[in-house]
């Protein structure tokens, strides 16, 4: 019973907080890059020039056709955007209590609600990169349709797994400060792993293979938000992988809450 009311404790926490969060997560957003003469544009240079090296490299320099039957500027920026809002909520959700330090040494100050901050932080970033791939897309004939909303539903998908991830990673990185390194190899191995920039079509002779690669969570965001943008295919057709990833994501965000809720007693020591 016990550990029953701390699973539900912290969704209560967030909730009854909401009005905080968004409050610092607007100020979180906005002092990121305070004293730089482009604030906030670094925040979508970065993203874009990544975009614009890959594009370069697959299409002009090995000279990549298309993938999964779409241009492969398109293929690329429709998973590569999903991707963009996982790295950064899960470097960000990390590093929350070293970053607000401050506040985790006050007593009275919630500190569960700072991994949210950073998540949503990175949200808005995110909602710009999806109306550039919309835009994208448009220009390629992909309009937007009746199928584009899903995105909305996506986003939740990869808002929820990340917030899941960082309450476990975010606790532990105040004792094992190497899990920054380590999450950083894991996203630099996890874009080509997803996939993103290959088309996994590819291992159709390997069909065991292929289900491995799809066990990846970030899979089913990255094939859904291709499904709503090009395909123009509903969700229900992937009913099974959604039941996965969701029960998955609960798995994890449960394992994340005891965790959280047991080392929180010590952070102010650490830090």
């Amino acid at each position: 019973m016990t550990k029953l009311k701390k699973i539900f404790e912290l969704p209560v926490e967030l909730y009854h907080n909401r009005q905080l969060i968004f409050s610092l997560a607007k100020n979180d957003f906005k002092t990121k890059y305070a004293g730089s003469y482009l604030g906030i544009v670094w925040a979508f240079v970065q993203p874009i020039v990544t975009i614009l090296v890959y594009w370069f490299v697959f299409s002009v320099g090995l000279r990549a056709g298309n993938a999964d039957d779409y241009p492969f500027v398109l293929y690329l920026v429709s998973g590569i955007v999903p991707w963009f809002f996982f790295q950064d909520a899960l470097n960000g959700g990390t590093n929350a209590l070293l970053e607000y330090n401050y506040l985790v040494k006050k007593v009275v100050f919630k500190i569960s609600i700072l991994p949210m901050v950073k998540v949503i932080s990175a949200m808005f970033v995110h909602c710009f990169f999806v109306a550039f791939a919309l835009i994208i897309s448009s220009c390629y004939g992909y309009t937007p349709t009746i199928h584009t909303i899903q995105l909305i539903y996506y986003s939740f998908c990869t808002f929820v797994f990340s917030l899941a991830l960082v309450y476990i990673t975010s606790a532990v990185v105040v004792f094992f400060r190497d899990l920054t390194q380590i999450i950083s190899i894991i996203l630099q191995v996890g874009i080509w792993m997803t996939p993103i920039m290959w088309d996994l079509n590819m291992l159709n002779g390997y069909p065991v293979l292929m289900k491995l690669f799809k066990f990846n969570p970030m899979y089913y965001i990255v094939s859904g938000y291709r499904d709503s943008m090009l395909g123009r295919t509903w969700l229900t057709v992937h009913w099974k992988w959604g039941i996965y990833f969701w029960c998955l994501t609960i798995i994890i965000f449960i394992l994340g809450t005891l965790i959280f809720k047991r080392l929180k007693p010590h952070f102010a020591d650490v830090l």
